[in-house]
C-alpha cells in the first residue's frame, strides 16, 4: 500500500518537476544570452507555487539574474552613462536579501542531518565587492531626506556583520565602515524622531569616535523622548566626560540637577568643568547660579565678578552678583550694621541698573529688586518708576 501512494505521488509530482527544470534551464539560457530581466521574471514566476520557495536552485538563478542587472548598470555608470542611481542601489539591496535568504536553504541538513553549504563561499566573496554600494545607497538617500530607506540601507549593511553568509570575512573585526553605518542608522532614527531606531545600533555606534559626540547627543534624546531618566542621565554624563566643552551634556547636566533640587551635585559637575577650563564664561556663571542657589552668596558674588572681568557684557553675571548682595544682607542684624546693609544696598543698585540696561526684556526679574533697592536707599524718584512699572 505504501509502495503506490509512493508511486501516485512521484506521478503527481513528476510533470511539475519535469516543468520546474525545464524554465530552470530556460532561464539558464537566457542568463548566457544576457538577458538577466527576462531570466529574473521567470524565476518569480516559479516562486510564486509554495512548492518552489524551498528549491535553492531557483535562488542561485535569481540571484545570478539580479547581479547581472547590477553589472549591465555598473557598466553604464562606467561609461559616464546617465543610469538611475536610486535604481541601481536598489539593485544591489535585492542582491543582499536573496543571497542571504539563498544561503539559509543552502545550510540546510541533508537526510542524513549533514551540512553541506554549495554557494556560501563563493556568494560571500562576490557580494563583498558589492557590499560598499550598500553604505553608498543609505548615504545617497541620506542627501535625499529619505530616512526611513537609508536607515533600511544602513541596516541592511550593518546586518552583514552578524550573517552567516560572511562568517569568515568577521566584518566586526575586518570593517572599519561598521560603525559610522551605524552612526548614519543612529542620525535617521534621530531625524525620523524615533527612538527606538535611534537607539537600535547606538553601542555599535559609539565605536566611531569620530561622531561620538553627536551619537551620546542623538541617544540622550532618545533617552529623555522614552521617559528613561536614568539612562538619559548617564548618558549625559558619559558625554560630559568625553566633550566637557560641549555646548550639549554641560548645561543639561545643571538644568537637570537644578530641576531636582540638587544643587550639590550640580556644584560638583561645575568643578569637574572648571578642572577643564578654568576661564570659560559658561562654567563661571554656572558655578555662580548653583552656589547662588546653595546659599553661599559670597562665594557666588566672587564667581559672578571674576565673569565680569573676562566679560564686562554678561548681563546674567551682574543679576546673579546684585541678587547676591541682596540675598547677604537678609542674614544681617539692620540695627548693628547698617553701614554695611547700605554699602551692600548701593553695590547691589549698581549690579542690578548695569542688568537692566544690558537686558531691559527682563523686566520680572529686574523691576522688584530695584523696588526694594530704591526703597531701601530712600531714592524717591527711582523708586516711583519701580513702583509704576510693577503695577502694570
Amino acid at each position: 500500500m505504501r509502495k503506490l501512494q509512493l508511486l501516485i505521488l512521484f506521478l503527481t509530482l513528476a510533470p511539475t518537476l519535469h516543468a520546474q527544470r525545464l524554465q530552470i534551464g530556460d532561464a539558464r539560457t537566457q542568463l548566457k544570452k544576457g538577458n538577466y530581466t527576462e531570466a529574473e521574471k521567470m524565476m518569480n514566476t516559479l516562486l510564486k507555487d509554495s512548492a518552489n520557495q524551498l528549491n535553492p536552485r531557483i535562488f542561485d538563478i535569481l540571484l545570478l539574474s539580479v547581479e547581472g542587472q547590477y553589472g549591465q548598470m555598473n557598466e553604464q555608470m562606467y561609461r559616464k552613462q546617465k543610469v538611475d542611481t536610486l535604481k541601481f542601489f536598489q539593485l544591489t539591496q535585492r542582491i543582499f536579501t536573496i543571497a542571504e535568504h539563498l544561503d539559509s536553504l543552502d545550510m540546510r541538513p541533508d537526510r542524513k542531518g549533514r551540512v553541506k553549504p554549495e554557494y556560501r563561499r563563493d556568494n560571500a566573496i562576490r557580494l563583498m565587492n558589492y557590499r560598499p554600494n550598500i553604505f553608498f545607497g543609505g548615504t545617497h538617500l541620506l542627501r535625499k531626506g529619505e530616512f526611513q530607506q537609508a536607515f533600511n540601507y544602513f541596516e541592511l549593511y550593518i546586518d552583514c556583520a552578524r550573517q552567516p553568509l560572511f562568517s569568515e570575512q568577521d566584518l566586526y573585526v575586518t570593517d572599519d565602515r561598521l560603525a559610522e553605518a551605524a552612526y548614519w542608522a543612529c542620525y535617521c532614527g534621530y531625524r525620523m524622531d524615533d527612538p527606538v531606531l535611534t537607539l537600535r545600533y547606538e553601542p555599535l555606534a559609539r565605536l566611531d569616535t569620530v561622531r561620538l559626540d553627536r551619537t551620546l547627543q542623538y541617544t540622550a534624546e532618545a533617552w529623555l523622548k522614552l521617559n528613561d531618566s536614568d539612562r538619559y542621565l548617564s548618558t549625559l554624563h558619559d558625554g560630559f566626560r568625553s566633550f566637557p566643552l560641549s555646548n550639549y551634556f554641560f548645561p543639561r547636566l545643571i538644568d537637570y540637577y537644578s530641576a531636582k533640587g540638587n544643587y550639590k551635585r550640580a556644584l560638583a559637575v561645575v568643578n569637574a568643568a572648571l578642572k577643564e577650563a578654568p576661564d570659560n564664561e559658561l562654567f563661571l556663571f554656572a558655578k555662580s547660579t548653583v552656589l547662588l542657589n546653595l546659599g553661599s552668596n559670597q562665594e557666588s558674588l566672587d564667581y559672578a565678578d571674576r565673569l565680569l572681568t573676562l566679560n564686562p557684557q554678561f548681563a546674567d553675571a551682574y543679576y546673579n552678583a546684585g541678587t547676591a548682595c541682596l540675598n547677604k544682607i537678609l542674614g544681617m542684624d539692620s540695627r548693628k550694621q547698617k553701614r554695611q546693609i547700605r554699602q551692600l544696598y548701593q553695590r547691589a543698585q549698581q549690579y542690578m541698573e548695569e542688568y537692566r540696561r544690558l537686558a531691559p526684556a527682563e523686566q520680572a526679574k529686574w523691576a522688584p529688586a530695584l523696588y526694594r533697592i530704591y526703597f531701601n536707599l530712600n531714592l524717591g524718584r527711582q523708586f516711583d518708576e519701580m513702583d509704576k512699572i510693577l503695577k502694570k
